[in-house]
């Protein structure tokens, strides 16, 4: 099947990140960062209440990123793995998925934290975080289970 998709931005995510290279790869490791998503007005009223969520869901067109092959190297390991196993962003779609804190709602305009995503990248979605529904305890973290956290750290913050 072949089918073909067209997505426009909803809104445009701020961030002090220009650099892919230089940039904090998960928002696990942004901590400190401080970003803004501004959403278009003809969806603003999209954001009613979302304010009562401490943390959101941004889904994002990873507009920089470079193809990659299906093998490659993560961040964290210096040996290939398939692309699918890692979070590498330059995937056949990229698109790209931060979860991150929300500290504040003025119109159509969010204030986040721990923002991992770089400046004016296209934003194609919000969802609500929900401890209910995306919470997932006792699971298998593939080869990442291998990396101590001492290096994830060092490695994520770049």
């Amino acid at each position: 099947m072949s089918e073909t998709f067209v997505y426009r931005p909803i809104g445009i995510i701020h961030s002090e990140h220009t650099d892919p290279a230089h940039g904090p790869v998960q928002p696990c490791y942004a901590q400190g960062c401080i970003g803004t998503v501004e959403v278009f007005a003809e969806y603003a009223q999209g954001l009613q209440d979302l304010e009562g969520f401490s943390h959101i869901i941004l889904l994002y067109h990873c507009h920089r990123a470079k193809p990659c092959p299906m093998l490659v190297r993560p961040f964290l390991q210096d040996r290939e793995h398939g692309l699918f196993a890692t979070r590498m962003p330059g995937r056949p779609n990229p698109i790209g998925m931060s979860i991150v804190p929300l500290l504040s709602r003025q119109g159509n305009v969010l204030r986040v934290g721990s923002i991992d995503v770089l400046d004016s990248t296209p934003l194609l979605d919000i969802k609500p975080y929900s401890r209910r529904f995306d919470r997932v305890d006792n699971t298998r973290n593939g080869w990442q289970d291998e990396v101590d956290e001492e290096t994830a750290r060092m490695r994520g913050r770049r």
